[in-house]
């Protein structure tokens, strides 16, 4: 079940390097995943799903795949 608790603290957790060439989509992209309480959303380079930090989060603990939003 998921909590619904503001979430909007977490639309700047990343791993990614602020040089890298599409991060202020990729930040854009998440901030907005986050705002809809949506889990995912889809990396505009690879088409891959990408968790939010909400969501992983909401898991309750870091699994060590290096997600690329992890709260942990």
């Amino acid at each position: 079940m998921k909590n619904n608790k503001d979430k909007s603290h977490l639309v700047d957790v990343t791993k990614l390097e602020k040089s890298l060439p599409g991060y202020e989509e990729i930040m854009a992209l998440h901030k907005r995943a986050i705002e809809k309480k949506e889990d995912i959303y889809i990396d505009p380079k690879t088409g891959y799903q990408v968790f939010t930090a909400a969501f992983l989060l909401e898991k309750g603990y870091c699994c060590g795949s290096g997600c690329r939003h992890c709260p942990y």
